[in-house]
């Protein structure tokens, strides 16, 4: 348990770790704002790209075998961000760290493998909490390490956690003797990276280079053939990467969907709450007179008024396991939306005070340890055990790509209110994306809600290597 929640912890900080030194980033390394921020939307881009395939070849060769994979891929990323010389072999060796978001379903699958099923629930749940906990964590450590260090201490941080991670992984996770009898999917593995890359793309640059652009048009025609084709290809060939009737088998299907809907609203709140925290300070001087919001907090203390939400987080998240464990996990997942729904709608509400919006946020914090601790024991509990690995690891993707949707229209709504003349947002930018926050939770519990009909899979037979036929955990499995 200690190898899966160091080596999830490991890729969730360091969503966040680099995000407040982009600054300091960019005039070290002599480079643009566009290049620059390109170091986190990388890091973002590999990680959904990786998670679905590397989560297959899981499932067919051997989990811990693949985590060990994804975790070197993050450990030299690391390596070589630390000693990157310039922003595009920086924006190389984020792109080799996000591999390492493939822990997720792999951990989610030898969870399934190795542990009692009457611990899936409370287990998986702790392993999605690190996810808020690094985002949290993330923030505050980057603000210590840039305000007192260079910033390449944050890649030293990533390397030793990664290194961490490995060692727990290698020595004392045992690797789980159930395969998926295939052979590797190629086809269909390279239309769904490229489906995925051109969408992310398209996502990503839609704000800085505009929604009507050639470029981002193309993308998204790009990205709809792909997926298309992909779709046909993997719906007609006998061993398909990604099984396409598993995807729309009710349970996965509508817990995919609430878990697009929870992306987008964390990261729709989540992304603006920082810029929040610290305007009008962090303004020229003179546009700080038209910004009467805000609380002018540096980035250490707007990060240390985020942490109580990732506290929460670390709580909810074994909490909603049991929960999941007593009512079925369809329970705390619907009211892990429902709460999120609240605390978006109070932050909107009532950001009078800089405590006024962290309790708030503290209420979504609860909401998403309960809503991501459901989840994965959804998707478990309605495939077959050769199929752990890539089912999760295309949840994981779902709420990413809705965490890249929520944080890009946040943007636009900033963009598209700011006070006449300048480009300083007005409060009603933060206001509307708070309130997306709130309706689209909203629409998650409904999604949440829909999530029946899935029975939980009786294990008949299982692929067993001969090597390790001798450990098949069989009771475990039955």
């Amino acid at each position: 348990m200690a190898g899966l929640i160091v080596s999830s912890l490991a890729f969730a900080l360091m969503q966040t770790l680099v995000i407040p030194a982009l600054p300091v980033l960019q005039a070290d390394l002599h480079t643009s704002a566009q290049w620059i921020t390109w170091t986190v939307s990388i890091y973002l881009l590999t990680g959904s790209v990786a998670t679905p395939i590397i989560g297959r070849l899981g499932d067919q060769y051997g989990k811990v075998r693949m985590m060990l994979v994804a975790l070197t891929s993050f450990f030299v990323g690391s390596i070589g961000c630390l000693l990157s010389w310039n922003v595009a072999s920086l924006i190389a060796f984020r792109g080799m760290q996000g591999v390492g978001a493939a822990v997720f379903p792999l951990a989610y699958a030898i969870i399934r493998d190795e542990f009692p099923e009457e611990k899936w629930s409370v287990t998986m749940g702790t392993v999605s909490s690190t996810l808020g906990v690094g985002g949290g964590l993330g923030i505050v450590l980057s603000g210590l390490i840039v305000d007192n260090m260079n910033w390449r201490w944050l890649f030293v941080v990533s390397a030793l956690i990664g290194l961490v991670a490995l060692v727990l992984v290698w020595r004392f996770i045992p690797e789980s003797p159930v395969r998926a009898p295939a052979k590797p999917d190629i086809l269909g593995a390279l239309l769904l990276s490229a489906g995925l890359v051109a969408l992310l793309v398209a996502l990503t640059e839609g704000q800085p280079q505009g929604w009507q652009s050639t470029f981002v048009l193309g993308m998204f025609a790009a990205a709809v053939v792909c997926l298309v084709v992909w779709g046909v290809v993997e719906a007609r060939v006998a061993q398909p990467m990604v099984d396409m009737r598993m995807l729309v088998r009710r349970p996965v299907l509508f817990t995919n969907l609430t878990a697009l809907l929870s992306g987008l609203s964390l990261y729709a709140t989540w992304v603006l709450l920082p810029t929040f925290f610290q305007l009008p300070a962090s303004l020229p001087a003179a546009y700080q007179p038209l910004a009467d919001y805000g609380f002018g907090l540096s980035v250490l203390a707007a990060g240390l008024w985020i942490l109580p939400c990732s506290c929460a987080i670390v709580v909810a998240g074994p909490i909603g396991g049991i929960m999941g464990r007593r009512f079925g996990p369809r329970i705390p997942l619907a009211l892990g939306m429902f709460l999120f729904a609240i605390g978006a709608a109070s932050i909107a509400l009532f950001h009078s005070t800089v405590v006024e919006v962290s309790m708030a946020f503290m209420v979504c914090g609860v909401g998403i340890g309960f809503a991501f601790a459901a989840m994965p024991r959804l998707i478990v509990g309605a495939v077959a055990p050769s199929e752990t690995g890539v089912a999760t690891g295309m949840n994981n993707v779902v709420r990413t790509i809705g965490g890249v949707i929520g944080a890009q229209v946040a943007a636009a709504l900033l963009a598209a209110n700011t006070w006449p003349g300048e480009s300083v947002p007005t409060i009603n930018g933060f206001v509307l994306s708070f309130w997306l926050s709130a309706f689209c939770a909203l629409i998650g519990v409904a999604t949440a809600l829909l999530v029946t009909g899935g029975g939980r899979w009786r294990v008949v037979r299982a692929h067993v290597e001969p090597a390790t036929a001798e450990r098949t955990p069989a009771t475990e499995l039955a």
